[in-house]
């Protein structure tokens, strides 16, 4: 058992009108709200036994929640996604850090796995995403202490482009690339995938 990593999983709370609205805005609320139940629930059942790391739900609203998968949950508390990360990192224990979000369904604990092997040879680890952002990223417990997101534009095809630019001299490691589910077209690609792989 690796008790020093830690993996964080960024996720809004699942309320019904409340969340994935470009996703709700081409589906409705009742599907995208179905969606992001069953997303997060899937990798939290997926990711939170493995002994290979702890995993953290860092949650938005910052409200009280248990959840028996998590090894802990936390709020995000305020800010862009970057100042969540950034204010997280300094929370948490020290060792690797990687972060996903809950809008990745696809993301397997080997996909995890790769991340922190990746940062026992490297600073920083990136999962990039079709959109031009990332599902996965990642520092060594060095990097944690120099976390690249000044000036990165969010929710943006920029912001991987903006991050990787910020650790000009690091080594880096990009893993496979997926897609995460925030429009019509990705969440009929992700229901054909679930159809045809594993059931509905």
């Amino acid at each position: 058992m690796v008790v020093d990593r830690t993996l964080v999983l960024m996720a809004r709370r699942p309320i019904l009108g409340q969340g994935k609205r470009r996703l709700a805005a081409e589906i409705g609320d009742c599907a995208a709200h179905r969606f992001q139940r069953v997303a997060l629930g899937r990798l939290l059942q997926r990711l939170g036994a493995d002994p290979r790391w702890r995993l953290c739900l860092a949650i938005t609203p910052d409200e009280p929640a248990q959840c028996p998968s998590a090894t802990f949950v936390v709020g995000q508390g305020e800010g862009d996604l970057g100042q969540r990360m950034t204010r997280l990192s300094a929370r948490l224990g020290p060792g690797p850090l990687v972060y996903i979000g809950s809008d990745t369904p696809d993301v397997a604990t080997a996909d995890i796995e790769a991340a922190f092997e990746a940062l026992e040879t490297s600073d920083a680890v990136v999962g990039p995403a079709l959109d031009g952002g990332y599902w996965l990223i990642g520092f060594s417990q060095a990097q944690r202490q120099h976390l690249p997101f000044k000036s990165v534009r969010w929710s943006t095809p920029h912001a991987r482009a903006d991050t990787v630019i910020n650790l000009s001299g690091k080594r880096v490691i990009m893993l496979r690339e997926l897609e995460d589910v925030d429009g019509g077209a990705s969440y009929r690609r992700w229901r054909r995938r679930m159809t045809g792989g594993q059931g509905a």
